[in-house]
């Protein structure tokens, strides 16, 4: 990954389709890839349960910046 990444300026947020629900949001650089191999067990489970909730229960992700 760039340093970006590493710095943390981005991430990739995965929002409820509700107006309730639990959002996702993990490090990423510009272009919304993240670092598997950067990430414990428990995120990573995480990450791949949040882009399988795309379109059911979460909307498709957005690259934000990190505040």
């Amino acid at each position: 990954m760039n340093a970006s990444t590493r710095s943390g300026q981005f991430q990739l947020c995965f929002r409820p389709l509700s107006g309730s629900g639990r959002s996702f949001r993990f490090p990423c650089d510009a272009v919304g890839r993240v670092d598997l191999d950067d990430m414990s067990e428990r995120v990573r489970n995480n990450y791949f349960y949040a882009r399988a909730m795309i379109g059911r229960e979460l909307a498709a992700p957005a690259v934000e910046t990190w505040h």
